[in-house]
Parts: structure tokens; sequence; C-alpha cells
């Protein structure tokens, strides 16, 4: 289990290398790293949820408890952490940084994790996970965005708006819809959106890579740390307390756990930066959260998975 962990971990960090290593030497250019950002958000990274989410196999998975479990655990910490803001020190943009970096995931190596772990049980346990985080975290995010970004408060019409046009939250409704419909995706678009969603994972953690300062590195620490601490201490303790809570047990209760002990996604500095972010720190926050993750989860699965389970 934990050597599947390491081992999707290993694509992420080379290929957030290798973006930094193409920004240095000025290859494509400076122009392409915008618009493979705005790329990734609007098309990329939104085919990718719906595929997702509307091709998922659900039968023999407790899917009500499995996300209850993954969204009472992400909503408490996403609170708490909201909570401590003034206290943990982090203004405006910063601090949207730093709730990314403690609430959303990565879904590649989740899904690499169970499916190494579970088999083909792996791959149904693993779409009900990302049905019931995704929406979540992508629905917080924006709230915080609008709360603490740089891009003002709106009103209650204001963040209505933000929700309801929102291209993530939007693919992510679009896909429950279809699964919940039946329907599926229509033979003809469902490669189509399978080939979009697999290139939303290379390009961008390549824009990650690209957007890394190290010259900026020692100002990470802090915000490092904090949301590194949230994401590999209280969210899995959060997840461990509502699997006792709920009555989850089994592989669907070590699958929660994995999710919510995971490093968060390259989207996150996508959104970061189209939504008024600290793009430069989320950068920094999901290349450091990679390589700590190869300590952190398996020592997060040794220590916990029996409490879980």
């Amino acid at each position: 289990m934990i050597g599947s962990v390491l081992l999707a971990l290993v694509p992420i960090g080379l290929l957030i290398a290798l973006g930094a290593v193409l920004r240095r030497v000025g290859f494509p250019g400076a122009t392409f790293w915008p618009q493979a950002e705005r790329l990734s958000y609007y098309v990329l990274l939104p085919s990718l949820f719906v595929h997702g989410l509307a091709t998922a196999h659900l039968e023999g998975v407790p899917v009500l408890a499995l996300v209850a479990v993954l969204v009472a655990s992400t909503c408490t910490v996403a609170a708490a952490l909201v909570a401590a803001r003034e206290r943990l020190g982090f203004q405006g943009a910063a601090f949207t940084s730093v709730f990314q970096g403690g609430v959303r995931f990565n879904n590649y190596v989740g899904v690499s994790a169970a499916i190494g772990v579970f088999g083909t049980q792996g791959i149904a346990l693993a779409a009900v996970a990302n049905a019931a985080i995704v929406p979540t975290v992508n629905i917080l995010c924006v709230l915080v965005f609008a709360r603490f970004g740089t891009g003002g408060r709106p009103g209650a019409a204001g963040l209505a708006r933000q929700l309801a046009l929102n291209p993530l939250v939007l693919a992510c409704l679009g896909g429950i819809l279809l699964q919940a419909s039946g329907l599926g995706v229509p033979p003809g678009l469902e490669p189509v959106l399978r080939a979009l969603g697999q290139a939303s994972l290379p390009l961008g953690l390549l824009c990650v890579g690209a957007a890394l300062d190290l010259s900026t590195a020692r100002t990470w620490m802090r915000p490092v740390l904090v949301s590194s601490a949230v994401k590999f201490l209280a969210m899995p303790l959060a997840t461990v307390l509502a699997c006792r809570a709920l009555g989850l047990h089994g592989p669907a209760a070590l699958t929660a756990l994995i999710f919510q002990a995971l490093p968060t996604a390259s989207s996150s500095y996508i959104m970061a930066r189209q939504l008024g972010g600290d793009a430069p720190l989320m950068a920094g926050i999901v290349a450091v959260q990679t390589i700590l993750a190869g300590l952190a989860i398996p020592l997060v699965l040794m220590v916990l998975q029996g409490f879980a389970t």
C-alpha cells in the first residue's frame, strides 16, 4: 500500500521539476504559461471532473457512509482553519493558499493508491471519494477566495454568481447529475472528455513548476508548515473520528483516510492564479507538500489505519 502511494508521487515531483527547468531556460516562452493555466482551469480540469464523476462504478460501495465521512471531516477542518485565521496570522490572499493547502487533495495520487491497494474495488472507492470531496472543496475554496482573495468581497448575489459560474463547481455538478441519471457520458463525447482530463495533470504540474520562485522560499516556511500540519495531521485525525462516529470501517474507511492524507493538488495553483490568490506561495506549498507526502503519508497510514478500520 505505502509503495503504491510513493510510486504515484514520483511522476508528480518530476513533472514539477521539469516545469521549473522549462521556465528557467525560456521554453516555450513566457507567454505560454498564463495561457496554459487558463486552458487547464476552463477546459482540462472540468473535463477530468465530469468524466471521473459520470463514469464511476459504485456497486458494492457504502456510498452514503463514505460520502458523509469525507464531507464531515473536510468541512470540520475547513471551518476550524477559517476560525483560526487571525490567530495564525495569515491575511488576505496568503490565507487562501494556506486554506487550499489544508483542504484540497491530489486526485491522481489517491486513485493510484486506492487501485494499488484494493484493485478493481479501489476504482469504485476512489470514484466515491472524488464525488464527495471534489465538489465540497471547490465550493469551500470559491467561498474563501470570495472573502479573502484580491478580487474584492462580493455581496450575496455576487457570491452566488461566482459559485454558479465556476467551471470546476459546474463540472462536478454535471458529472454527478450524469451519474445519478444513469445516462452517463454520450459515447462520442466520452473519449474526448477522458483525453482532455488526462492532459490536465501533466500540464497543471508543469505550470506549478514554472511558477516556483525559489528566491522567495524563506517566506514560504510558516504557511507551508501550517498548511502541511492541517493536511497531514488535522485532516487524517478528523477523518478517523468521523469514521468511528459514523460506523465506517474496512476498505472504505481506509480509502477515506488515504484520500484525506494526500498532498494538495496542482489545481490549487491554477485556482489561485485565476481567482486572486497568492499563486507563487501556492506553487511552493504544492511542491513542498508533494515532497513531504513521501514521508507523511506512510506515517499517517501506519499510525492511524488501525483506528479507522
